[in-house]
């Protein structure tokens, strides 16, 4: 592996450079996180849970996730097991670094880490949040958003820890333990670290595509099919203790829109940072010496401060986000915005205080473009807020679009279904353009002109700001699935309507921070995913190297592969949209959105009828069930959802991992670049639709259950059950997935550029048998 010379000519130093003092703001933010976050878990817990009938519910629905989780990893250790050996496999032969594997597998544990944690807080916090519930509303909001508040807190503390301690070791820890391996040796030993700990960010996003595709397919299989027969069939209330499915139902909630949602932010957090990393380094070795004119920094200590500004922001942003969550509060009567504003009291606070904080930040760092890399900073922020406020828009029942669905509920099922379809469809607009504004502003005021990795460097730095709050955001996010649990005990344990009424307010607030939540997740995975094509052309670098390919000239001149610059690369590859290798993997690229969407939607379809058969049956075959005389079978439901999402996650998943492998055998380099960008367009756009319709015709279903247009039990009622029913894959199975598709197959592509690189240097098997 001669990595010994890459970048050797640009390098002023064999010598490590010291770290800045910056940089450990990271690592103080992860351990700042996770002391807060255990903090606030004791806060939790020493809440009483209420009545004996209250434990007794939340016990049955700990236990139920418990159970799921612990099969899910069973069958994701597997699939971690299978890839480790084949990433060995590929080291053996060079065709990547030996660390990789391992880096790979931090990645997914940290991953499912998080995940288990927000999971048991939040069963732990369901009966406690309806019975603060029972003495004021305030009481309720606070118990369920401090208990979210663990599950943001340790997704950015571990990401922060593990990013951190993998860079410490690589950096300082290597060359004293293995003094020969490719790290120690290399003049500059950057590139390769950056380069090798993306490997991590591909872990995260496997264990996250498995914990959304199955949590989503077990918690909308029970939701659909205890809502249909439930309150359209029979017409009993949501959560009625006699309905079977009801405890199941509240067991996805966990596993789907806490455990799932954790580890899907947890890869995009991570992976923002990890991509910003790597295009900083190279963005400071392309930008050349004049760059550095007048800095007193050689080129190493400038690439540490632009791998330090995004891990810095970072940490900072852990320090917000813990202020912006004692902010939070609200009063009895409070309506749906007024809940909202509460919320948003805490977001406005985080986010103005990365755009306040974020400038001297870059400053002291000495950064010689600080002020163009704080204006894509606030970019970021400023994405955030539009896609968060674009979210809320469209799914909230205070505003217009929402409120136009529940009229349609008068109508008939059908109606409202095309509405709300339209709905998401008209919610794309805002999201997309200020995606597309927030690229454009970015990567241009970073001189994206002149040298593309700088220009890269400012997208990714934009994602970086956007997720820099993180730990407020999912803390909100994870909120509402607890209050809608909260509201299951409430109901089923029998307590006063009032505390239903009021754990209804914020599960209609949580519906709203969820999609926003989810709307963060999809806008920072546009962001990110175009880093990562970055990223990739950065691994590709790396991948000729370690094979050997160091004599390969660019198209316009003698400069060695260690000197190209990305417009060398689209050249070599002939990236153009004229080759038929970028046209075939654009078009695989969005087929593949659509098929992996399909996959799940069947998959949540599939399990939703045996649940509907299951519910039927226990009704027909008990009919003491209804007569409160009975006991219903609450476990053979969990079974139904545990198996259906056991089995149906793992073709998704699959999908993901293999179409980058095998369009890269195929088609090279120009065929992945193709597919990376045709699934980050249709995804993209695809996830907000998805996202955005099902959270509206859930709202336009509890805006119907406040008493407009008749009420509950009413045909507009009914209408609006059978559109949230058609919602519920949308929103929480298929459109959250697509987030993590688009840079699963990124992080994919990124770790197998040996194995493409090994066809024709990256031309792609296809042009070995028919290029002549």
């Amino acid at each position: 592996m001669n990595v010994t010379n890459y970048y050797s000519v640009a390098a002023q130093s064999t010598e490590r450079a010291a770290l800045p003092a910056i940089w450990f703001l990271a690592p103080l933010g992860a351990l700042l996180a996770l002391i807060f976050a255990w903090y606030f878990y004791r806060g939790v817990m020493k809440e009483s849970e209420g009545t004996p009938k209250m434990i007794e519910i939340a016990q049955a629905v700990r236990e139920g996730a418990k159970a799921y989780l612990s099969r899910q990893y069973r069958v994701v250790a597997l699939v971690f097991v299978a890839l480790f050996i084949i990433f060995q496999i590929m080291a053996f032969f060079g065709l990547q670094n030996p660390v990789i594997p391992y880096a790979f597998l931090t990645g997914g544990f940290f991953s499912a880490l998080t995940g288990y944690i927000g999971m048991k807080t939040a069963t732990n916090a369901s009966a406690r949040t309806a019975n603060s519930a029972s003495n004021s509303l305030n009481a309720g909001l606070k118990v369920a958003l401090r208990a979210g508040a663990v599950m943001g807190l340790v997704v950015v503390g571990f990401a922060l820890l593990d990013i951190t301690a993998w860079f410490l070791l690589l950096y300082y820890v290597f060359p004293a333990i293995l003094p020969n391996s490719a790290i120690s040796m290399a003049a500059n030993p950057l590139p390769v670290i950056t380069a090798v700990m993306l490997s991590f960010g591909m872990g995260a996003s496997t264990q996250a595509l498995f914990a959304r595709v199955g949590g989503g397919i077990f918690t909308k299989a029970a939701d659909v099919g205890a809502d249909l027969v439930g309150k359209v069939e029979v017409g009993i209330p949501e959560d009625d203790p006699r309905n079977p499915a009801t405890i199941a139902d509240n067991v996805g909630d966990n596993v789907g829109d806490v455990a799932g949602m954790g580890a899907d932010l947890y890869e995009s957090y991570a992976g923002s940072i990890l991509a910003t990393s790597a295009l900083g380094v190279a963005a400071v070795t392309t930008a050349g010496a004049a760059f550095l004119a007048g800095t007193g920094a050689s080129q190493m200590e400038m690439q540490l401060r632009f791998i330090a500004a995004p891990l810095s922001l970072a940490g900072i942003g852990v320090v917000l986000s813990i202020i912006g969550i004692f902010l939070v509060r609200t009063e009895d009567g409070a309506s749906q915005e007024k809940l909202i504003g509460a919320l948003n009291k805490g977001f406005y606070f985080s986010s103005v205080g990365i755009a306040v904080l974020s400038l001297p930040l870059l400053y002291l760092l000495g950064l010689p473009n600080y002020w163009s890399i704080w204006i894509a900073v606030l970019t970021g922020l400023i994405v955030g807020v539009v896609v968060g406020k674009a979210t809320e828009y469209y799914t909230s029942h205070a505003h217009k679009p929402t409120r136009g669905i529940a009229d349609q509920a008068k109508t008939s099922p059908a109606t409202l279904i095309i509405e709300g379809m339209s709905v998401g469809m008209e919610s794309t607009g805002w999201p997309v353009l200020a995606v597309a504004v927030g690229i454009a502003v970015s990567f241009y005021v970073m001189g994206g002109i002149i040298n593309i990795s700088m220009g890269l460097y400012g997208v990714a730095i934009a994602a970086v700001g956007m997720l820099s709050t993180l730990g407020f955001t999912l803390a909100t996010d994870a909120y509402g699935p607890i209050a809608d649990n909260a509201g299951g005990n409430a109901e089923m344990a029998g307590l006063d309507p009032q505390v239903r009424e009021r754990t209804d307010q914020l599960d209609a607030v949580g519906n709203t921070t969820a999609a926003m939540g989810k709307g963060f997740a999809i806008g920072s995975a546009a962001l990110t995913a175009l880093a990562l094509l970055a990223a990739y052309l950065e691994e590709v670098r790396l991948a000729l190297i370690l094979d050997g390919d160091t004599a390969l000239r660019s198209l316009d001149s003698a400069r060695a592969v260690a000197e190209w610059t990305m417009q060398d690369f689209m050249n070599y590859y002939n990236v153009t949209i004229l080759n038929p290798a970028v046209l075939i993997g654009a078009l695989v690229g969005a087929g593949t959105a659509f098929y992996f969407s399909s996959l799940t939607m069947r998959a949540v379809g599939r399990a939703a009828g045996a649940m509907v058969e299951e519910v039927r049956r226990q009704f027909r075959e008990k009919p003491g069930i209804l007569e409160g005389t009975d006991k219903p079978d609450y476990v053979s439901c969990v079974a139904i959802s545990t198996a259906s999402a056991q089995k149906e996650m793992v073709a998704p998943s699959v999908l993901a991992l293999a179409v980058p492998v095998l369009i890269g055998i195929l088609f090279g380099v120009a065929g992945v670049m193709g597919l990376l960008a045709g699934t980050l367009a249709t995804g993209f756009a695809l996830a907000v639709m998805m996202s955005n319709s099902g959270g509206a015709w859930d709202n336009a279903k509890k805006y119907i259950e406040e008493g407009h247009y008749g009420g509950k039990g009413s045909n507009a009622h009914k209408a609006s059950i059978v559109g949230d029913t058609v919602g519920d894959p949308f929103k929480d199975t298929s459109g959250p997935s697509l987030n993590i598709l688009i840079k699963l197959m990124s992080m994919t592509a990124v770790v197998f550029a040996g194995v493409t690189v090994f066809f024709d240097t990256g031309l792609g098997l296809v042009n070995m048998l028919f290029g002549g």
